[in-house]
């Protein structure tokens, strides 16, 4: 199967210690249905709200390290406030949103229960969070220090100039020169050029023809 409804309580298996009696009093009060997937490739968590009579729906990929669940659940968590408030008045990820979800994230690092560094990357995501739960460049870093190793997968900016890399769906590229904020890639089939963000999982490869 690839969805797995939990109790509530087992959720406590996938996050960090001191961190799920809160996050079951606000799935309690709020009566979501939440459900643990498999890891999906585009998005690492989803909300439904309520509709007839179903309840508040959440999906989180189970894969994640616990400070990975952690914050994509809340995420979808400040969604699910978001509507409570507002309906669907407001877009799915404006200023309401971006409110709910930095209060959610307050409320945990007042308490530091998280480890300094990813407490630090938080800190710089409340000031714009943004619409991927784990998307910020910093926050990135800071989680994957808790994920088990990959064999052979590398952030891109861990690199050279020049390095040849496979992405997920088997494309081939070149990373290239920085333009910014992105690396600048050249995909070797096409010869086309695409921007690629520095914290992008990819795979290396060995030298591939010019």
């Amino acid at each position: 199967m690839p969805k797995k409804e939990v109790s509530l309580d087992f959720i406590t298996h996938f996050l960090p210690e001191g961190t799920h009696q809160q996050i079951l009093f606000l799935l309690q009060q709020h009566r979501v249905h939440l459900t643990i997937t498999r890891e999906r490739k585009t998005i690492l968590g989803n909300y439904r709200h309520r509709s007839g009579n179903l309840q508040h729906r959440i999906t989180v990929n189970g894969n994640l390290n616990p400070y990975a669940f952690l914050v994509t659940l809340l995420h979808e968590l400040a969604h699910l406030l978001t509507y409570e408030q507002f309906n669907n008045r407001v877009r799915a990820h404006g200023r309401e949103w971006k409110h709910c979800y930095a209060n959610l994230l307050h409320t945990f690092l007042t308490q530091e229960l998280l480890p300094p560094s990813l407490q630090k990357a938080l800190q710089e995501v409340l000031v714009n969070p943004a619409a991927s739960s784990c998307a910020e460049d910093g926050l990135m870093r800071a989680l994957r220090q808790y994920d088990p190793p990959k064999e052979n997968v590398h952030f891109l900016e861990e690199l050279p100039v020049g390095a040849s890399f496979k992405i997920k769906d088997g494309r081939v590229f070149r990373k290239e020169a920085l333009l910014r904020k992105r690396f600048k890639c050249r995909d070797l089939k096409t010869g086309n050029y695409y921007l690629f963000s520095p914290v992008y999982e990819v795979e290396k490869l060995g030298e591939q023809p010019q």
